[in-house]
């Protein structure tokens, strides 16, 4: 089990955790103070609160398309089973505003395509400001072939200002046929040093509490996928291109996307 919370990670806002559920098992989750996403990653689930029980279909493996899912406010208890097992995802963050329980289907999960040639990916935009509505959570899935980077041009999601605004970030990462991929996390400031290059594995989690970071890159024949999980003090991207390397993305308009994506369509 894969468990990341504010206390663990050392900020205010993100967590994850990650669990496998045994054919016919059930897991029980308290929200208290949090928000979070039941995100299948393989199998499908029944989550039940005291005032609903949802469906969740799911999918056979990560790369198989966008699946459905349920969203959990605050101070919320939901059983969680699973007739045939699986492996699900609850990305969570620090929340204020109490909403209502809801499904998300994966029907209406916006599929996205960016990037061109080799910085060709796909994004699944499963709860960001402009299609899911939470009080802090962000979440979206990207999904990136052998040999192509994503994340990239590299970019950061805060603002050097006086109040540090910042989007604490979780990279959950998944990759095919037992394979790695690496990823770059930087960033420079009188207190803010961070200079990362890790290779990564199906299972790793990787932090980022502020600064620069990018590529994610997929060796050829090992796609990769990563689970995004991102929070702050407001719901908003705070997105910056790294401005030695933002030039990239004008190269794009002459090349074509990828044609191995989108990777549900080919499976």
């Amino acid at each position: 089990m894969t468990a990341v919370s504010p206390e663990t990670a050392g900020w205010q806002f993100s967590g994850l955790d990650v669990v496998t559920l045994a054919a016919g098992a059930s897991y029980q989750v308290q929200t208290e103070q949090d928000e979070c996403l039941v995100l299948p990653l393989t199998g499908g689930y029944i989550v039940s609160t005291s005032d609903v029980s949802m469906e969740l279909a799911g999918r056979r493996d990560v790369f198989s398309g966008p699946t459905d899912f349920a969203y959990l406010p605050t101070e919320t208890s939901a059983r969680i089973e699973s007739v045939n097992g699986g492996r699900f995802a609850l990305p969570s963050s620090r929340a204020e505003r109490h909403l209502t329980v809801r499904y998300g289907p994966g029907a209406s999960v916006p599929v996205e395509l960016r990037g061109a040639g080799r910085a060709s990916r796909e994004v699944h935009n499963l709860c960001t400001p402009e299609t899911f509505d939470a009080d802090r959570l962000m979440v979206v899935e990207v999904l990136t072939p052998g040999g192509n980077w994503s994340s990239y041009p590299p970019h950061k999601h805060d603002e050097h200002t006086t109040d540090e605004r910042a989007l604490e970030e979780i990279y959950y990462f998944e990759i095919a046929r037992n394979g790695i991929g690496y990823q770059r996390v930087y960033s420079s400031g009188a207190d803010r040093e961070i200079d990362v290059f890790a290779e990564v594995r199906t299972g790793d989690v990787v932090l980022i509490p502020h600064g620069y970071h990018g590529p994610s890159m997929a060796p050829p024949g090992y796609d990769m996928y990563y689970l995004n999980v991102m929070a702050g003090d407001q719901r908003e991207w705070l997105f910056t291109d790294d401005p030695a390397h933002g030039w990239i993305r004008d190269t794009w308009a002459a090349e074509q996307v990828d044609p191995r994506l989108p990777f549900g369509a080919q499976r």
